[in-house]
Protein backbone atom coordinates (compact mmCIF):
# COMPACT_ATOMS: atom_id res chain seq x y z
CA UNK A 1 0.00 0.00 0.00
CA UNK A 2 1.36 3.42 -0.99
CA UNK A 3 1.89 6.07 1.70
CA UNK A 4 1.82 8.88 -0.86
CA UNK A 5 -0.94 11.47 -0.40
CA UNK A 6 -4.06 11.03 -2.50
CA UNK A 7 -3.99 13.39 -5.46
CA UNK A 8 -7.37 15.13 -5.20
CA UNK A 9 -8.73 17.18 -8.10
CA UNK A 10 -11.29 19.73 -6.89
CA UNK A 11 -13.40 20.52 -9.95
CA UNK A 12 -15.43 23.73 -10.23
CA UNK A 13 -18.28 22.69 -12.52
CA UNK A 14 -20.07 25.93 -13.41
CA UNK A 15 -18.63 28.32 -15.99
CA UNK A 16 -21.42 30.92 -16.00
CA UNK A 17 -20.72 34.63 -15.51
CA UNK A 18 -21.27 35.59 -11.88
CA UNK A 19 -20.99 31.98 -10.69
CA UNK A 20 -20.65 31.21 -7.00
CA UNK A 21 -18.77 27.95 -7.54
CA UNK A 22 -15.22 29.25 -6.97
CA UNK A 23 -16.17 30.42 -3.46
CA UNK A 24 -17.39 26.94 -2.54
CA UNK A 25 -14.50 25.18 -4.30
CA UNK A 26 -11.88 27.35 -2.58
CA UNK A 27 -13.49 26.66 0.81
CA UNK A 28 -13.44 22.90 0.20
CA UNK A 29 -9.86 22.96 -1.10
CA UNK A 30 -8.80 24.66 2.15
CA UNK A 31 -10.64 21.98 4.15
CA UNK A 32 -8.82 19.29 2.18
CA UNK A 33 -5.41 20.86 2.76
CA UNK A 34 -6.10 20.97 6.51
CA UNK A 35 -7.33 17.37 6.54
CA UNK A 36 -4.04 15.83 5.50
CA UNK A 37 -3.52 12.75 3.39
CA UNK A 38 -4.32 14.59 0.15
CA UNK A 39 -2.55 16.79 -2.36
CA UNK A 40 -5.09 19.28 -3.74
CA UNK A 41 -5.17 20.18 -7.43
CA UNK A 42 -7.83 22.81 -8.32
CA UNK A 43 -9.48 22.29 -11.74
CA UNK A 44 -11.72 25.18 -12.81
CA UNK A 45 -13.62 24.25 -15.97
CA UNK A 46 -13.65 27.87 -17.09
CA UNK A 47 -9.96 27.32 -17.90
CA UNK A 48 -10.79 24.36 -20.17
CA UNK A 49 -13.32 25.53 -22.80
CA UNK A 50 -14.56 22.57 -24.83
CA UNK A 51 -17.16 22.48 -27.60
CA UNK A 52 -20.48 20.93 -26.65
CA UNK A 53 -20.54 18.65 -29.68
CA UNK A 54 -18.29 15.63 -29.39
CA UNK A 55 -16.62 14.34 -32.56
CA UNK A 56 -18.47 11.40 -34.05
CA UNK A 57 -15.94 8.59 -33.83
CA UNK A 58 -18.11 6.46 -36.10
CA UNK A 59 -17.41 8.76 -39.04
CA UNK A 60 -13.84 9.53 -38.10
CA UNK A 61 -14.30 13.20 -37.13
CA UNK A 62 -11.38 14.68 -35.22
CA UNK A 63 -11.20 17.55 -32.72
CA UNK A 64 -9.72 20.82 -33.97
CA UNK A 65 -6.16 21.65 -32.95
CA UNK A 66 -7.42 24.15 -30.36
CA UNK A 67 -9.84 21.62 -28.89
CA UNK A 68 -7.15 18.94 -28.83
CA UNK A 69 -4.85 21.25 -26.88
CA UNK A 70 -7.55 21.79 -24.22
CA UNK A 71 -8.32 18.06 -24.15
CA UNK A 72 -4.67 17.19 -23.63
CA UNK A 73 -4.27 19.67 -20.77
CA UNK A 74 -7.42 18.53 -19.00
CA UNK A 75 -6.77 14.83 -19.64
CA UNK A 76 -3.40 15.16 -17.92
CA UNK A 77 -5.02 16.76 -14.86
CA UNK A 78 -7.77 14.13 -14.61
CA UNK A 79 -5.49 11.17 -15.29
CA UNK A 80 -3.07 12.28 -12.57
CA UNK A 81 -5.84 12.43 -9.96
CA UNK A 82 -6.52 9.55 -7.57
CA UNK A 83 -9.86 11.06 -6.52
CA UNK A 84 -12.19 13.91 -7.42
CA UNK A 85 -14.44 16.36 -5.66
CA UNK A 86 -16.98 17.93 -7.97
CA UNK A 87 -18.42 21.28 -6.89
CA UNK A 88 -21.71 21.73 -8.71
CA UNK A 89 -24.54 24.18 -9.00
CA UNK A 90 -28.03 23.06 -9.94
CA UNK A 91 -29.45 24.42 -13.18
CA UNK A 92 -33.02 23.47 -14.12
CA UNK A 93 -33.04 20.56 -11.65
CA UNK A 94 -29.80 19.08 -13.04
CA UNK A 95 -26.06 19.60 -13.55
CA UNK A 96 -24.42 22.50 -15.38
CA UNK A 97 -24.00 21.76 -19.08
CA UNK A 98 -20.29 22.59 -18.81
CA UNK A 99 -19.80 19.84 -16.23
CA UNK A 100 -21.79 17.17 -18.06
CA UNK A 101 -19.92 18.04 -21.25
CA UNK A 102 -16.52 17.54 -19.63
CA UNK A 103 -17.55 14.21 -18.13
CA UNK A 104 -18.68 13.05 -21.58
CA UNK A 105 -15.43 14.03 -23.29
CA UNK A 106 -13.44 11.58 -21.13
CA UNK A 107 -13.70 7.96 -20.05
CA UNK A 108 -10.47 6.29 -18.90
CA UNK A 109 -9.53 9.28 -16.74
CA UNK A 110 -12.55 8.68 -14.46
CA UNK A 111 -12.41 4.89 -14.25
CA UNK A 112 -12.11 3.15 -10.88
CA UNK A 113 -11.65 6.39 -8.95
CA UNK A 114 -13.77 7.86 -6.14
CA UNK A 115 -15.81 11.04 -6.53
CA UNK A 116 -17.07 13.28 -3.76
CA UNK A 117 -19.93 15.71 -4.37
CA UNK A 118 -20.32 19.26 -3.07
CA UNK A 119 -23.45 21.04 -4.25
CA UNK A 120 -24.88 24.48 -3.72
CA UNK A 121 -27.95 26.45 -4.66
CA UNK A 122 -31.11 28.00 -3.29
CA UNK A 123 -33.59 26.13 -1.14
CA UNK A 124 -32.75 22.82 -2.85
CA UNK A 125 -29.01 23.19 -2.23
CA UNK A 126 -28.14 21.54 -5.54
CA UNK A 127 -29.24 18.12 -4.31
CA UNK A 128 -30.94 17.15 -7.57
CA UNK A 129 -27.76 17.91 -9.50
CA UNK A 130 -25.78 15.78 -7.06
CA UNK A 131 -28.16 12.84 -7.45
CA UNK A 132 -27.91 13.07 -11.23
CA UNK A 133 -24.12 13.04 -10.95
CA UNK A 134 -24.25 9.73 -9.07
CA UNK A 135 -25.94 8.14 -12.09
CA UNK A 136 -23.63 9.83 -14.60
CA UNK A 137 -20.41 8.86 -12.83
CA UNK A 138 -21.56 5.25 -12.51
CA UNK A 139 -21.70 5.12 -16.31
CA UNK A 140 -18.04 6.14 -16.62
CA UNK A 141 -17.05 3.55 -13.98
CA UNK A 142 -16.32 6.05 -11.22
CA UNK A 143 -17.49 5.50 -7.64
CA UNK A 144 -19.30 8.27 -5.78
CA UNK A 145 -18.83 8.11 -2.03
CA UNK A 146 -21.90 8.16 0.20
CA UNK A 147 -21.39 11.38 2.17
CA UNK A 148 -21.67 14.74 0.44
CA UNK A 149 -22.00 18.43 1.27
CA UNK A 150 -24.91 20.62 0.24
CA UNK A 151 -25.17 24.38 0.77
CA UNK A 152 -28.77 25.59 0.80
CA UNK A 153 -29.18 29.30 0.07
CA UNK A 154 -25.43 29.27 -0.39
CA UNK A 155 -24.99 33.00 -0.95
CA UNK A 156 -25.82 33.64 2.71
CA UNK A 157 -23.62 30.82 3.99
CA UNK A 158 -20.29 32.55 3.23
CA UNK A 159 -18.83 35.86 4.33
CA UNK A 160 -16.92 38.21 2.07
CA UNK A 161 -13.68 36.45 1.15
CA UNK A 162 -15.20 32.97 1.30
CA UNK A 163 -15.20 32.31 5.05
CA UNK A 164 -18.12 30.21 6.31
CA UNK A 165 -20.70 32.04 8.40
CA UNK A 166 -21.37 28.99 10.63
CA UNK A 167 -18.56 26.52 10.00
CA UNK A 168 -19.33 23.87 12.62
CA UNK A 169 -21.61 21.60 10.61
CA UNK A 170 -19.93 22.08 7.24
CA UNK A 171 -16.42 21.55 8.61
CA UNK A 172 -17.51 18.24 10.15
CA UNK A 173 -19.22 17.24 6.89
CA UNK A 174 -16.06 18.06 4.94
CA UNK A 175 -13.98 15.87 7.26
CA UNK A 176 -16.38 12.95 6.83
CA UNK A 177 -16.35 13.31 3.04
CA UNK A 178 -12.57 13.56 2.96
CA UNK A 179 -12.17 10.53 5.25
CA UNK A 180 -14.20 8.47 2.75
CA UNK A 181 -12.32 9.85 -0.25
CA UNK A 182 -8.94 9.05 1.31
CA UNK A 183 -10.04 5.50 2.15
CA UNK A 184 -11.47 4.80 -1.30
CA UNK A 185 -8.67 6.70 -3.00
CA UNK A 186 -6.01 4.55 -1.35
CA UNK A 187 -7.90 1.29 -1.89
CA UNK A 188 -8.64 1.94 -5.55
CA UNK A 189 -5.15 3.29 -6.30
CA UNK A 190 -3.64 0.11 -4.88
CA UNK A 191 -6.16 -2.04 -6.79
CA UNK A 192 -5.41 -0.28 -10.10
CA UNK A 193 -1.70 -0.76 -9.54
CA UNK A 194 -2.19 -4.46 -8.86
CA UNK A 195 -4.70 -5.21 -11.61
CA UNK A 196 -5.42 -2.56 -14.25
CA UNK A 197 -9.13 -1.79 -14.44
CA UNK A 198 -10.63 -2.60 -17.83
CA UNK A 199 -14.38 -2.19 -17.13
Amino acid sequence: MSDAPIRLAVITGSTRDGRFGPTVADWFADQARQHGGVHVEPVDLVDYPLPTVLPDIMVGAEPTAATQEVLDRLAAKLAAADAFVVVTAEYNHSVPASLKNVIDWFLDEWKAKPVGLVSYGGMGGGLRAAEHLRQIFAEVHAVTVRDMISFHNAWGAFEEGGKRVSPEGSDAAAKSLLDQLVWFGNALRDARAKVPYTG
